[in-house]
């Protein structure tokens, strides 16, 4: 298939891995993640690539640089600057937070599947960006 087509919502709320990458073009990549109660990302940053977050199912407290927090639910959403230090939190103590992501440029391999934080922590530590 050129592209992606799907209905994005019922893709993201059935998704239960840590993070699947749905599409990969040139320009622009479609992620769906789901996070535990009381999981978090970590804190990260992209230097050249902008992030837009946008959640479906829960709520996530987003922290920049650190020290400036929001906190989003089912709806909202988020993007993150290239070059900002950024941290996702599911703040819920027992549902799980539903979202996707589109990176600018792409910042994963095409293809990648994370079922767990931990497979995606030690599949970074192998990958370059």
């Amino acid at each position: 298939m050129t592209g992606f087509v799907g209905n994005i919502e019922n893709v993201t709320l059935k998704n239960n891995y840590f993070r699947e990458v749905l599409y990969t073009g040139k320009h622009a990549q479609l992620v769906v993640m789901s996070l535990l109660p009381g999981e978090e990302i970590g804190n990260e940053v992209h230097p050249t690539v902008d992030q837009f977050f946008r959640i479906e199912r829960g709520e996530a407290k987003f922290v920049f640089g650190g020290k400036e927090e929001h906190i989003v639910h089912g709806s909202d959403a988020v993007i993150v600057p290239a070059g900002t230090y950024h941290n996702v939190i599911n703040t819920s103590r027992d549902e799980k937070l539903k979202l996707y992501t589109v990176y600018s440029p792409p910042n994963h391999p095409d293809g990648t599947l994370h079922k767990t934080k931990a497979e995606a922590e030690e599949a970074e530590k192998h990958e370059h960006h």
